[in-house]
């Protein structure tokens, strides 16, 4: 049985993001995993409203009482709005990760981009794989 929460309404990424699309707009975050592993979160730098983001690259950075880790785009697109709140209470993302989005994006190319992620059951398994 996994020590960490997964979220059945989202895809995830090899990279440890997870999207959830509302009304054809991508929602990013990190999984519940990947906080776990990061410990205490404590400042996010997140991309600027208008930033164009690709899908497996660099979008935003999260850093913890351990290090400092990139958060890839899981999909193509235009950034529409950052979670400013995350700015003030970034141990949001520790708490509540499936709440704690980091930016939402106008996706690109949506279909093509979900499809090259993983389920919530195929990345419990990648998951278990690595431990």
């Amino acid at each position: 049985m996994a020590s960490y929460k997964l979220d059945q309404s989202v895809k995830y990424a090899k990279s440890h993001e997870w999207v959830r699309v509302e009304d054809g707009v991508a929602v990013v975050g990190i999984s519940d995993y990947a906080q776990d592993a990061l410990s205490d979160v404590v400042y996010v730098d997140l991309p600027e409203v208008g930033d164009t983001v690709t899908a497996g690259k660099q979008a935003a950075t999260v850093e913890s009482v351990k290090a400092a880790e990139d958060v890839n785009a899981p999909v193509s697109g235009e950034v529409i709005e950052v979670n400013s709140a995350l700015d003030d209470t970034p141990e949001i993302v520790n708490e509540r990760p499936y709440d704690a989005w980091f930016f939402k994006v106008k996706p690109s190319n949506l279909d093509a981009d979900l499809a090259a992620l993983l389920t919530p059951a195929e990345y419990d398994k990648f998951v278990e794989e690595l431990e």
